[in-house]
């Protein structure tokens, strides 16, 4: 890197970190005089948040929610959702769940008495506004949705799009590592390795940042010690609470420097086949990896660090110890290592390298530039 890059960042304007810091968010909602509330959550976190909406609804605050968002939403559930919510007209939006909720709350927020349409703003920086009051609650640790600029829908031509403005960072965030006690092995393993993706994509980005790379290295070394723990042990409140901290840094490195080639990638996994996207990150990661080492073998390098792995003689020597270490911990969490192993037919990667081509917002953040003969061998290469 030649030089600093220009650096831009949107914090939320509070963010509140702690076990059991959700039992002040109520008096958090009353302050700020909210006369209508709108939640967007799930079903399994209702008897959690129980207690919040009970003392809001006494204090009088009008309560409406919503738990249609199970899976990576869709263009046709949001403006599904968006026809009750606008309806409601409420004056504060909460969301409170993995990825897919907190991006849906985040985008009723900004939708609500917005003459733009969703189409109008797919892309980067187009959404101008956002009227409501917004504050969003992690329920998973993996996207970091809950402090990025950024929302991802699939699109009716089953394509993920991104959304992304500075009036999609909440104005309070609440993490209470205690919510994601109950969160299963599966999904605990696959979106903490989603957040390590974040912190890994950044730290190695062609636009890197000294201020994020803090972030970053930090991020994956909290998540590589105990990813493992967490998902082997859910009930340990100091593991929980560790990879939470490191999904959080996750999430505050993807507005400055965002992902890259393993995102783009694992996009049409998502699309095509509907796999979870954290599980389509680690599916891709090693070979992603091996593939941009020779680009950036120092910044790789200190992946294999922040990993917790031992120096070797290079380099690059180094660096591979950090793609060992990636593989040791998919195995460990249980996830599958192989396209093969979640039934990916191997006459589909043509079409999916075609479709990662199309999300140049994340390839051009790769370190080492990717074309489609690239893509075709990396997914060959994951098979």
């Amino acid at each position: 890197m030649d030089s600093v890059p220009n650096l831009t960042i949107q914090f939320p304007g509070k963010l509140v970190f702690g076990k059991g810091c959700l039992s002040a968010l109520p008096d958090e909602l009353l302050a700020l005089q909210s006369t209508s509330v709108y939640i967007v959550t799930i079903t399994p976190l209702l008897t959690q948040i129980d207690p919040l909406v009970q003392k809001v609804k006494q204090a009088g605050v009008s309560v409406t929610i919503n738990t249609k968002i199970i899976n990576e939403p869709t263009f046709a559930d949001f403006e599904n959702l968006m026809l009750e919510a606008a309806e409601i007209n409420p004056d504060m939006v909460l969301g409170i769940g993995g990825g897919s909720v907190l991006d849906i709350a985040k985008l009723v927020a900004a939708q609500l008495n917005n003459t733009q349409s969703l189409t109008d703003i797919v892309g980067i920086g187009l959404l101008k506004q956002r009227a409501k009051k917004l504050i969003c609650v992690p329920a998973t640790s993996g996207t970091g949705s809950e402090v990025s600029p950024n929302a991802i829908l699939v699109d009716n031509e089953n394509q993920k799009k991104g959304i992304i403005s500075p009036y999609l960072v909440p104005d309070i965030v609440y993490v209470d590592p205690l919510l994601t006690m109950s969160v299963p092995a599966s999904i605990t393993a696959a979106t903490g390795l989603d957040a390590l993706t974040h912190c890994l994509e950044a730290y190695t980005n062609k636009f890197a940042q000294p201020m994020i790379d803090m972030y970053a290295f930090e991020g994956m070394r909290l998540i590589a010690a105990n990813i493992t723990q967490a998902v082997n042990n859910g009930r340990d409140e100091e593991a929980r609470t560790q990879v939470a901290m490191g999904s959080l840094l996750g999430g505050f490195c993807l507005g400055p420097v965002n992902t890259a080639g393993v995102h783009a990638l694992s996009y049409p996994l998502g699309s095509s086949f509907h796999l979870p996207h954290g599980l389509s990150n680690a599916l891709l990661l090693p070979y992603v990896m091996k593939f941009n080492i020779p680009s950036a073998t120092a910044k790789y390098a200190q992946v294999a660090i922040a990993l917790g792995c031992e120096r070797g003689g290079s380099d690059n020597e180094t660096a591979q110890k950090g793609i060992e270490k990636i593989r040791q911990l998919i195995a460990e969490c249980g996830i599958p290592a192989r396209l093969r192993d979640v039934n990916i037919p191997t006459e589909a990667i043509p079409q999916m390298a075609e479709d990662a081509m199309k999300i140049t917002r994340l390839l051009k953040n790769n370190p080492r530039p990717i074309t489609y003969a690239d893509a075709v061998d990396i997914y060959t290469d994951a098979y």
